[in-house]
């Protein structure tokens, strides 16, 4: 079997996206079994001043097509050429980041070679199915994040998926294969550039969940802006950073930086605090492998609790001042 791993490269920084080393550790933990090969297939207008970083999470080869005319995002190009190296080395699998270029760029290739591609996944794995043999099973929530569909390609290679930034665990031992890195040869036509790139504001933002060894998050149960500011209040005591359910961010609680869950961040800090957050699929899936959880919420049966480490089952207004009023005297 063999897997191809799109490499993108942040425009700004010049460097890898983290979901692309992710994506590398996973399918070399998916072609493992198999005596596997896992592509880096990338276009752009230089290699990434990091990429040799992804032979140490189990890439074997990269291959590459280098143009001055793909210095920005130019999708039409794009689809062109990764729709032929990944005709070149036949993969069985091809794995993108769920980011915006990921998300632009999959379904066009996807598309080119007619076959499925599945969109933010958060598990993917291997195994039998009748008489397909060994095909990729990928699942995402569905309905709203109301259940998980476990979604295939029986008939058509490749098996294609996006996957978001922060889902795919990373290894603490790496496994540093040899640099194997080969140029790959195509004809362009310079009618694939459709854009013209002015200017590139870069997002700035304010949070930074991946630094955060502490998150405070707040549901819809918060019951307003005005009490969200607990959170806030216990979050700088623990110096920890603040997040939100998607609930909460509806509701005008908290910005769209700060949401936590399939249609925001993934996280694993050292310590969760969900505060008056019911626990839907979707936002389980954005926060469930933190390594401790602290749930607070007045319903008992609340699905957060499943996933939680310690449970308290009371009005988060009276429980988090005891929290900040204790931790400020005791430190």
């Amino acid at each position: 079997m063999r897997s191809a791993v799109f490499i993108e490269k942040n425009f700004q920084t010049g460097k890898m996206r983290n979901v692309t080393v992710e994506l590398a550790w996973k399918a070399h933990t998916l072609m493992k079994p198999f005596n596997g090969e896992v592509v880096g297939i990338f276009a752009g207008d230089e290699l990434p001043e990091d990429h040799t970083e992804l032979f140490r999470y189990g890439v074997d080869r990269i291959l590459f097509y280098k143009n001055p005319a793909l210095k920005d995002l130019q999708s039409v190009a794009m689809k062109h050429i990764l729709t032929s190296m990944v005709r070149h080395i036949s993969p069985d699998i091809v794995l993108f980041g769920a980011t915006h270029t990921g998300r632009d760029i999959a379904p066009l290739v996807a598309s080119m070679l007619r076959t499925g591609l599945t969109a933010d996944c958060t598990q993917l794995y291997i195994d039998d199915h009748k008489d397909k043999g060994k095909i990729l099973f990928q699942v995402r929530p569905a309905f709203g994040g109301n259940i998980l569909a476990t979604i295939i390609t029986p008939d058509n290679r490749p098996m294609m998926a996006t996957v978001r930034e922060g889902v795919m665990l990373l290894p603490e031992e790496k496994v540093g294969n040899p640099v194997k890195i080969e140029e790959f040869k195509t004809e362009f036509n310079r009618e694939w550039i459709k854009n013209e790139f002015l200017e590139i504001i870069p997002k700035v933002s304010k949070v930074n969940f991946h630094a955060a060894n502490i998150i405070v998050a707040g549901g819809a149960g918060v019951g307003s802006k005005e009490d969200f500011k607990l959170l806030e209040q216990l979050a700088a005591v623990l110096g920890a950073e603040v997040g939100a359910s998607r609930a909460a961010v509806d509701f005008g609680f908290a910005e769209k930086d700060r949401q936590i869950g399939q249609t925001g961040s993934v996280v694993r800090p050292k310590l969760y605090i969900a505060c008056g957050i019911s626990g839907s699929i979707q936002h389980r899936a954005g926060m469930e492998e933190s390594k401790k959880i602290i749930a607070i919420n007045k319903d008992p049966n609340a699905p957060i609790f499943a996933v939680a480490h310690m449970g308290i089952v009371g009005d988060l207004k009276e429980i988090i001042p005891v929290m900040i009023k204790y931790l400020r005297e005791e430190g």
